[in-house]
């Protein structure tokens, strides 16, 4: 098949949308496919013309993740009509040309449902959840709404734009995030009202509503589901601090073990409510669920990922390997459903 992997944007999550996009690009190659590597927002300039069939290691194209958060004005100073297209040259043109889109974005403007509209109307098949399911995972409000409606189990909070004034306040230690945000990007613990005021701040910077919730302490866990049907559980342990962008990104910063080693009962009870979220969401293809077990045992689901990350140290090609499927397998999967 022809396929174009689309990855980059403007989104905090950038760096690793592009890492994700090489690793899809290079397993895709390798079973076979006509594949190139896109940006979806700086494009492609060049001749297009038999642009599937020609030879060329798109990956050069691509950087590594950094320990710190990308440049995001200097990737808009690059389009000056960035604001009236969001689409770089040639997209659009070249995701109609292909089989299918494989969706290596993340964050903003890729994972909440803008761009998987676009490609509804236009008749494009790609990975991932539909529009609809897209932008409702992807605003942590609307989600813990579902959640609270279908008895999900979910840590307790209030959402709170920017301005607004508080009606009642979720005891400390408590977490501030940014209602959009992804990959722990304008995520704070917050102790004391010092510590609160600067978290609150820092979630305003991405997002103009922030989700203010409980903090469980315990251990953190993901579950990623495809088609319908839960992988094993992976537990994560970051060596210092929480799971923030540096733990989940810089290898050897965190400890994950796949299958967790928790009670037979408590894999079964993370895996159904990873399906039951699943299945409030309407979510499709695959997906992947953070939660929380709080010392006592409790298990809190915080959110899910529709597009989750596909990199060197990402959680749901583990769990996919736990159970004998390989990268390759793992991405072949995933677009097989999507056409």
């Amino acid at each position: 098949m022809k396929v174009v992997v689309l990855a980059g944007g403007t989104s905090t999550e950038r760096d690793v949308s592009l890492t994700s996009g090489s690793m899809i690009y290079k397993a895709l190659k390798k079973n076979g496919h006509q594949v190139i590597l896109l940006d979806v927002y700086l494009g492609y300039e060049g001749d297009t013309e038999q642009i599937f069939e020609r030879e060329v290691d798109w990956t050069e194209k691509v950087g590594t993740i950094s320990e710190n958060k990308p440049d995001l004005e200097a990737i808009k100073a690059m389009r000056p009509d960035g604001d009236k297209n969001f689409f770089g040259p040639n997209v659009l043109e070249l995701c109609k040309s292909a089989d299918a889109v494989f969706m290596a974005l993340h964050g903003a403007n890729g994972e909440d449902g803008k761009i998987q509209a676009c490609f509804e109307l236009m008749g494009i098949p790609y990975t991932g959840t539909d529009a609809v399911s897209s932008a409702m995972a992807m605003d942590k409000g609307i989600t813990k709404d579902i959640f609270y409606a279908h008895n999900i189990p979910t840590p307790a909070g209030i959402r709170l734009k920017c301005g607004e004034q508080e009606e009642r306040k979720v005891p400390y230690p408590c977490i501030v995030k940014a209602c959009c945000g992804g990959s722990s990007v304008g995520v704070t613990i917050a102790h004391n009202d010092e510590e609160y005021k600067a978290a609150k701040e820092e979630g305003f910077r991405y997002d103009n509503e922030v989700i203010v919730e409980q903090y469980i302490t315990g251990r953190e866990f993901s579950v990623g589901v495809m088609d319908g049907k839960a992988l094993p559980v992976i537990e994560i342990a970051p060596k210092q601090g929480f799971y923030d962008y540096k733990n989940k990104y810089q290898a050897g910063s965190a400890v994950e073990t796949c299958p967790a080693e928790i009670p037979e009962d408590k894999t079964l009870e993370m895996q159904q409510i990873a399906e039951r979220v699943y299945q409030a969401l309407r979510l499709k293809n695959y997906a992947r669920m953070d939660f929380m077990m709080s010392t006592e045992g409790e298990i809190f689901c915080l959110e899910a990922n529709t597009l989750p990350g596909m990199t060197p140290t990402s959680l749901l090609p583990q769990e996919a390997a736990a159970i004998g499927i390989n990268f390759e397998e793992l991405c072949e999967k995933i677009l097989q459903y999507a056409v």
